[in-house]
């Protein structure tokens, strides 16, 4: 676990688990690399958290887009945010919806990897 907090210290709680038993074992190069795909594509849950707020109070659904989920990026835009409930459950489950997104960008690198 120590090897996680120096080279991915933004990392925190599901994350850095799930990031912690990715990365263990893997051998030197693999790491580097996937170090560096992982910090590229990461999504911050703040910035998702940041994203909705500004959908709450501007254009709604701009944080799916950010995260490829399209069709509900334009959901969202047309219906205010589902009238404004789906932005603020969002809001709410910031942190799962990142990890969601980064959790699945890590399967995708280590596919990559293989």
């Amino acid at each position: 676990m120590t090897q996680v907090f120096e080279h991915f210290p933004e990392l925190e709680g599901d994350e850095l688990r799930y990031i912690g038993r990715v990365i263990d074992g893997m051998d030197k190069e693999k790491f580097k690399l996937f170090k560096s795909m992982y910090k590229a594509r990461r999504k911050d849950p703040i910035i998702l958290l940041m994203m909705a707020a500004v959908g709450f109070f501007g254009v709604a659904g701009i944080h799916r887009f950010f995260v490829g989920h399209i069709g509900m990026g334009i959901l969202y835009f047309l219906t205010a945010g589902l009238c404004f409930i789906g932005t603020i459950v969002d809001m709410i489950n910031y942190r799962n919806f990142a990890f969601e997104y980064n959790r699945a960008q890590a399967q995708e690198i280590l596919e990559h990897l293989k």
